[in-house]
C-alpha cells in the first residue's frame, strides 16, 4: 500500500507562485499524477510525471506549472507560477504501482487527502 500526503496549499494572489509537495510512503513510486477538483466540477488531470522522467501537462496549466520528483526520496513536486483564480481547487497527488488509462491520462491506485489552493483576484 502507498500513503500519499500533499502539502503546500495556501492562499495566494493572482500572478503569484506556489509549490506543492507530495510525499509517498509504503512503497517506492516512480510515476505519478496531479489532479485538482473544485466543488461541483469533475476532477481534472493537471500533470503527469512518467517513469521515464518525462512530464505531461493539461492545457490549462501548460507553461505555468512544472512537475518534478525525487524518486530516491519518494517525494514529488508541483511548482505553480502565474497563478490564476481559475486554478483555485483542491489538488491531489495520485500514485501507485498499478495504473489504468482513463480517457487520455493514467490514474493510479492511491490518492492523497488533497491540499487547498486558493488564488485571489
Amino acid at each position: 500500500q502507498v500513503q500519499l500526503v500533499e502539502s503546500g496549499g495556501d492562499l495566494v494572489e493572482a500572478g503569484g507562485s506556489l509549490s506543492l509537495t507530495c510525499t509517498a510512503t509504503g512503497k517506492s513510486v516512480n510515476e505519478m499524477a496531479w489532479y485538482r477538483q473544485t466543488p461541483g466540477k469533475q476532477r481534472e488531470w493537471v500533470a503527469g510525471l512518467m517513469r521515464d522522467g518525462s512530464t505531461r501537462y493539461g492545457d490549462a496549466v501548460k507553461g505555468r506549472f512544472t512537475a518534478s520528483g525525487d524518486i530516491a526520496q519518494n517525494t514529488f513536486y508541483l511548482e505553480m507560477s502565474n497563478l490564476e483564480p481559475e486554478d483555485t481547487a483542491v489538488y491531489y497527488c495520485n500514485a501507485g504501482p498499478i495504473r489504468k488509462l482513463i480517457g487520455l491520462h493514467f490514474e493510479y491506485e492511491y490518492w492523497g487527502q488533497g491540499t487547498q489552493v486558493t488564488v485571489s483576484s
